[in-house]
């Protein structure tokens, strides 16, 4: 009984130290996320603590638009999801403020560049090939060329510094944080680009891609603001990528060529229009949606249709039965109320039995996406518990068909939510249960209840192609297919041939 008080004294102090660690933990959290919207989004906020009450609607505002852009739930306060990003590695440019809109870009198609000094990093060889392969990005779908100089005044002046440097206005903050910042096309600093020499540069190995952060810099050193668009080249956080992989997105194209234009036409004398065939190895399609007991599989300006059950397939024009639809649709799927919808860029159609509904197309934004949503990748409609999954670069949205409402709590990662179908979808629909997503040439066959993939092959094998990809090839043991289940499902399948081989033999063996 002696003893009880200090064991009390003991347990209140060793207790306290929780709050105290939490709430240091918080303070440099709200620290981190002042500094960060202040450099990319608040350059106009005063003050050094975000608990002040005359800033709190600006903070919150702040914290909304950032959240708005990168996709993620809009709750105006720091959460953990938004914490995770602001500790991403990333570009020195605002994405906010003047580079909120496209500049009007060089006034000239011939830029020179010079690179100031390099990195010790890597080999100086490597480093000029990594600069000039960043600006072949921009170059190949533009009519810009660009010049190396070695001596003189650039257009596009190239340096590795830290911290503060020299009259440059931005800064670096040390390993991990900002790789780089570069300045729109104007006089002085305009087109100079910077990247931190505190980070680990590397040609292909482990580090920081010089080759991607030059080819993101140079994109606003010719006039890009950032996208909010996950798979751009401009998005503004870095994602590693495979160096012989063209970086640009169709987005990307889009903003530079609104400055540039494309590249000089050369004339040639007309292609004849080529019509796909199913059985094509590399063949991908636009959108596949079921329609009451058929699939269509649509296809530039074409669209095949198989029927359940059946080997029959037709191969007609979408325009012969929806003659206002546009060509190249991005997304497709069959609601519960029998009604189709088709989707292109920010629009979308709505169909009844073979009729578009009149009032239409509408705008993608009525589903309750964010503005910065401008285009539907795949979607498909789970008959049972009528919800759609709405595919948007990395992410998906789920929508309940019968509160006509996004459901809370997304978007989500793809590869979190659906583990083992990889990144992206191009296409999807549901069958009998299962999911059916399409990338590229390859289609995944998924378990909802499960959550794994349950079969690979080629989209080509609905069609009843000779060389459809067979259970051996598809099953290779990788990452991804690994962490789906599909290797344990074909090694069980493996095992029980086994098992009854044995066990056949043995009764062959005792039968004499």
């Amino acid at each position: 009984m002696k003893r009880l008080p200090f064991l009390l004294l003991f347990f209140v102090t060793f207790s306290s130290a929780f709050p105290t660690e939490q709430k240091l933990d918080n303070e440099e959290s709200m620290q981190l996320a002042q500094a960060y919207l202040n450099q990319f989004y608040s350059p106009e906020i005063e003050g050094s603590h975000l608990i002040q009450s005359k800033n709190r609607s600006l903070i919150g505002g702040k914290f909304r638009e950032m959240q708005a852009f990168f996709g993620l739930t809009v709750t105006g306060k720091l959460d953990s999801n938004t914490l995770e990003i602001m500790k991403k590695p990333r570009c020195g440019v605002p994405d906010v403020g003047q580079y909120g809109y496209t500049f009007p870009g060089w006034r000239k198609h011939n830029l020179t560049y010079r690179i100031m000094n390099y990195t010790p990093d890597m080999a100086q060889g490597d480093v000029d090939e990594a600069i000039q392969k960043a600006l072949e990005v921009w170059s190949k779908v533009t009519p810009l060329i660009f010049t190396k100089i070695s001596k003189g005044i650039a257009d596009i002046m190239i340096a590795f510094r830290t911290r503060v440097h020299g009259w440059c206005p931005r800064y670096f903050d040390g390993p991990l944080g900002v790789l780089g910042h570069a300045f729109p096309p104007g006089p002085g600093l305009g087109g100079d680009t910077h990247f931190d020499e505190d980070e680990n540069w590397t040609k292909d190995g482990e580090g920081f891609s010089l080759f991607l952060v030059a080819a993101h810099e140079f994109g606003h050193s010719l006039g890009l603001s950032h996208s909010n668009d996950q798979t751009a080249l401009m998005f503004p956080n870095y994602v590693s990528m495979d160096p012989s992989k063209y970086p640009l997105s169709q987005d990307d194209i889009s903003g530079i060529q609104s400055i540039y234009g494309g590249l000089p036409k050369v004339s040639a004398k007309p292609k004849e229009t080529t019509v796909p065939h199913v059985c094509e190895s590399d063949l991908t399609f636009d959108a596949i949606t079921t329609f009451r007991r058929e699939i269509m599989f649509f296809k530039g300006r074409y669209l095949w249709r198989i029927y359940y059950d059946t080997t029959d397939i037709e191969f007609q024009l979408i325009a012969s039965f929806w003659p206002s639809l546009p060509a190249n649709i991005q997304a497709a799927y069959e609601n519960p109320k029998d009604k189709i919808l088709i989707f292109k860029d920010g629009n979308f159609w709505m169909i009844r039995g073979y009729a578009v509904l009149p009032d239409y197309p509408k705008s993608i934004h009525t589903f309750g996406f964010p503005r910065h949503v401008k285009k539907i990748d795949a979607a498909v409609c789970d008959q049972s518990t009528r919800k759609t999954y709405f595919f948007v670069g990395i992410w998906c949205w789920r929508y309940d068909e019968m509160a006509q409402t996004m459901d809370k709590g997304y978007p989500r990662r793809v590869v979190k939510f659906f583990p083992g179908i990889g990144l992206r979808v191009d296409a999807a629909f549901q069958h009998k249960g299962f999911f059916y997503f399409t990338r590229g040439s390859r289609q995944f066959e998924y378990d909802p209840k499960s959550k794994n993939i349950t079969r690979m092959m080629k989209s080509s094998t609905w069609f009843q192609c000779k060389e459809p990809l067979n259970s051996s090839s598809d099953f290779s043991i990788n990452t991804e297919i690994a962490h789906s289940g599909v290797v344990e499902v074909s090694y069980h399948k493996n095992l029980n041939m086994f098992i009854f081989t044995i066990v056949h033999l043995l009764r062959k063996t005792y039968s004499y």
